[in-house]
C-alpha cells in the first residue's frame, strides 16, 4: 500500500486536529496496559465510535499519522488521529484536487 505524500498528512492533520477536550484525549483503548489488544476506536472528529472486534477494526477507519521535521512549525512533534469513513469521505470532498483512486484486488 502506497504511503500518503507528506504535504497531504499535513493538510490532514491541519484540517482535523483541534484542541480536544481532556476527557477525549484517548481516542484508542487497549485491553491491557500492554497495548496488545484494541478495544476502542473513536473518530476524532464526530466522536463515533467504530466497531472493533477481537482487537480489529470492523468498519471504515483512515488513521493519520504524521511525525513533523524540519521547515514546519510544528518541528519534533508527531500527530495521530482516526477517522470514520463518513467523516474521512466529507474531508476528501473539499480536496481541490481529487484524491487517487484504484481499484484493489487483494485486501490486506
Amino acid at each position: 500500500m502506497e504511503e500518503l505524500p507528506l504535504f497531504l498528512i499535513s493538510l490532514l492533520c491541519i484540517m482535523v486536529l483541534g484542541e480536544v477536550p481532556e476527557e477525549d484525549k484517548n481516542m484508542r483503548i487497549y485491553s491491557d496496559e500492554n497495548k496488545r489488544e484494541l478495544s476502542t476506536v473513536v473518530c476524532n472528529k464526530c466522536k463515533k465510535q467504530l466497531k472493533v472486534e477481537n482487537g480489529i477494526i470492523k468498519e471504515g477507519c483512515f488513521c493519520g499519522n504524521i511525525q513533523f521535521g524540519y521547515f514546519s512549525n510544528k518541528d519534533g512533534k508527531k500527530h495521530s488521529f482516526d477517522l470514520c469513513e463518513e467523516c474521512y469521505d466529507k474531508m476528501i470532498e473539499e480536496f481541490a484536487i481529487p484524491v487517487e483512486e484504484e481499484e484493489v484486488k487483494e485486501m490486506i
